[in-house]
C-alpha cells in the first residue's frame, strides 16, 4: 500500500526541484536563527545565497553529536521555546543526552512520515499492533504510535518488559503486527515457548523492527520463528526519530522520505561525497524540520544508496540495510570488525541460538576477542567431542570472514542476559 503517492511516486526531477527549494529555506533559517550554524557557515566561507543547486550542499559544514551535546539542551533550536510542543532525548549516551524538539508542525510531519513507512511494511487499519519499545524520552515508541494511529491500526501500547504478560496480550488482543527491537522480539519468542506457546501460531503476521543493527540472517530467524514478514525501518532521534526510511513489501532496501530529507553518502575518512552505489557513511540534511533543523548530520551508519525505481511503484531512493557504524567498529589487531559480520556467521550455523556476545580484551600487548554464543536446546547434549568440533567450525568461519583468530565459548541455552531494549552485543574491556 502507498500512503501518499503524490510524494512517494513523484517524478525525480520534480522531487529534486522540491528538495532544492526546501534546502534553500532551511539553510537561510538556520543561518538567521541558530548562532551555531551562523558561526560554522561563516568559518566555512558559505552564505545562504551560495546554495543554488543540490550539489552545493557539499559547501555546508557537517554536524555531529558533539554539536548537539555542546549546545544542550536548546542551543540548536530554531524557534522560540514556547513553540516547542514536545522534547525527546537520545538513549544510551553518557553524560548529558542529546535533546530534540518538535513544533506542532513537526509532530504532524512525523506522524505522516511514519504512516508512510508502516504502510510500506503492509500495516492497514485492520491490524492490531503491539509496541514493545519503551515509552519515554526515546523516540521509537511515540513516533511509531502516532503514525500507526494515523493509519487507523489498533495499538497495544505494551511498552517494554513484562515479557510473559506481552505474550498474554498477544493472545487476548489478537496482535497481528509487532514493533520492537529484533533481539527483544526473539526473547519474546523464547519466553512464549517456555510458557508452552508456539510463537508461530500466535497470528503475528508482520514485524516492524529497528533501533539496533540486524542482519539478513537475523531476519530469517525472526520470520521462521514468528511465521511473519519482518521489515526494517530507519530513523534516529537527531533527525526526527522513526520515519526517515522503511522497507516496502517488495524489497530490498529502505525507501527514504526524500521530500523531507536530503541524503548523501560520504567517505568517512575524507568527508568526500560518493556517488550512488558506493558504500560509505550516511549523511542527512533535514528539509522541513522547524524546531531542530540539522545540516549534513553525520549518522556514522554505513550504507549504500540507489535511485533505481522499485517494483512497488515508489520512486524514492533506497538505502541498503545498515551494515555497521563507523563509531561502533572494533579494531582488533589492526583489523576492522563490525559485530554484524560475526552475527552473520553465527546465524548461518546450525545448532546456535540467536543470542551472542563479543568480549574484547588485551593479553599483554595483543588484542584478544572471545565470541560467546548460546546453543539451541537440541544441540546442548553435553557431548564434549561434538562441542569441540562446533567451536572449531565457528572459529574457522569467523577467520574466513575477518582473517583474525578468536576464542569461541559455547554457552547453555538462556544463559546470556536478555535485554528489553537494544541488545548489548559488545563488551570491550581494553584500556581506553
Amino acid at each position: 500500500m502507498i500512503w501518499d503517492a503524490r510524494y512517494e511516486c513523484m517524478d525525480r526531477e520534480e522531487l529534486r526541484s522540491l528538495q532544492l527549494q526546501r534546502l534553500k529555506e532551511t539553510v537561510t533559517r538556520v543561518y538567521n536563527r541558530v548562532p551555531f550554524y551562523r558561526t560554522a557557515m561563516d568559518q566555512a566561507g558559505v552564505k545562504p545565497g551560495d546554495i543554488n543547486t543540490l550539489a552545493d550542499v557539499i559547501k555546508l559544514p557537517f554536524t555531529d553529536k558533539t554539536a548537539l551535546r555542546d549546545n544542550y539542551p536548546y542551543g540548536l533550536f530554531a524557534v522560540p521555546r514556547k513553540e516547542v510542543l514536545r522534547v525527546h532525548a537520545s538513549s544510551g549516551t553518557t553524560g548529558k543526552p542529546i535533546v530534540v524538539g518538535y513544533t506542532r508542525g513537526d509532530l504532524e510531519t512525523w506522524s505522516e512520515l511514519v504512516a508512510r513507512i508502516v504502510s510500506m511494511a503492509g500495516v492497514t487499519d485492520e491490524d492490531t499492533v503491539q509496541i514493545t519499545f519503551g515509552y519515554g524520552l526515546f523516540t521509537g515508541a511515540f513516533g511509531l504510535h502516532y503514525g500507526l494511529e494515523k493509519v487507523g491500526a489498533t495499538i497495544v501500547p505494551a511498552s517494554v518488559g513484562n515479557t510473559k504478560r506481552q505474550i498474554m496480550l498477544m493472545q487476548d488482543f489478537g496482535t497481528t503486527a509487532l514493533v520492537g527491537t529484533p533481539s527483544y522480539s526473539l526473547h519474546l519468542a523464547e519466553t512464549a515457548r517456555g510458557m508452552g506457546v508456539d510463537p508461530a501460531g500466535l497470528g503475528v503476521r508482520l514485524g516492524l523492527f529497528g533501533s539496533e543493527a540486524w542482519t539478513e540472517s537475523m531476519r530469517g530467524e525472526l520470520e521462521r520463528t514468528w511465521n511473519m514478514k519482518a521489515t526494517d525501518n530507519y530513523g534516529l532521534s537527531e533527525i526526527m526519530g522513526p520515519g526517515v526510511a522503511g522497507e516496502c513489501t517488495m524489497g530490498p532496501g529502505m525507501h527514504i522520505n526524500e521530500d523531507h530529507f536530503l541524503v548523501e553518502v560520504i567517505d568517512p575518512e575524507t568527508g568526500e561525497q560518493l556517488p550512488c552505489g558506493r558504500e560509505g557513511e550516511l549523511v542527512i540534511t533535514t528539509l522541513t524540520k522547524e524546531a531542530l533543523p540539522i545540516l549534513r548530520y553525520r549518522t556514522r551508519d554505513i550504507t549504500v544508496l540507489t535511485e533505481e525505481k522499485c517494483s512497488c511503484g515508489r520512486t524514492l531512493a533506497r538505502m541498503r540495510k545498515v551494515c555497521g557504524r563507523t563509531d561502533d567498529m572494533l579494531i582488533i589487531s589492526g583489523v576492522n570488525v563490525f559485530p554484524s559480520q560475526i552475527e552473520t556467521v553465527l546465524m548461518n550455523i546450525n545448532g546456535l541460538a540467536p543470542h551472542y556476545q563479543i568480549v574484547v580484551d588485551k593479553k599483554g600487548y595483543l588484542d584478544f576477542m572471545e565470541v560467546q554464543v548460546e546453543l539451541t536446546d537440541e544441540m546442548f547434549t553435553g557431548h564434549f567431542r561434538d562441542l569441540k568440533a562446533l567451536e572449531e567450525k565457528i572459529k574457522q568461519k569467523i577467520f574466513s570472514v575477518l582473517s583474525i583468530n578468536c576464542k569461541v565459548r559455547l554457552l547453555e541455552p538462556r544463559s546470556l542476559a536478555r535485554s528489553e531494549g537494544k541488545a548489548k552485543r559488545v563488551i570491550d574491556k581494553r584500556p581506553k
